[in-house]
């Protein structure tokens, strides 16, 4: 049998990482949350995911502190930054910092799954 695709969602809204867990559970992937950003840092230090789903905004360290860390490691794992704040110039910054791709909150489902599937075979 096939390893499943791996996915870390770090994410300080609990309600959206539960949903967004069970829908992509429920697709085939396996699926961990962490809504801690700090413990996000000390767990990508010692474990390896396919994808990384990514918020932008939480307390303690935001999102572009863990894009600065883990391209800083060359992290191998794709990244895709979610956020309700989806500007231009934090999508290029995202980028710059080695974000896979961008997509806005709330998010379509139906995207997603596209977006993530474009990002883990590209």
């Amino acid at each position: 049998m096939p390893k499943l695709e791996s996915i870390l969602i770090v994410d300080d809204d609990v309600s959206l990482t539960k949903i967004l867990r069970e829908e992509l559970s429920s697709v085939g992937y396996e699926v961990e949350v962490i809504n801690d950003s700090s413990e996000a840092l000390n767990r990508l230090n010692n474990e390896f995911y396919d994808l990384i789903l990514l918020d932008l905004k939480m307390p303690e360290v935001d999102g572009f502190e863990i894009l600065k860390d883990l391209k800083s490691k060359e992290y191998p794992g794709k990244i895709i930054v979610m956020t309700a704040y989806a500007d231009v110039e934090n999508a290029v910054q995202a980028k710059k910092l080695g974000a896979d791709d961008f997509l806005p909150k709330p998010y379509d489902l139906d995207e997603l799954l596209i977006t993530i599937q474009k990002v883990l075979h590209s």
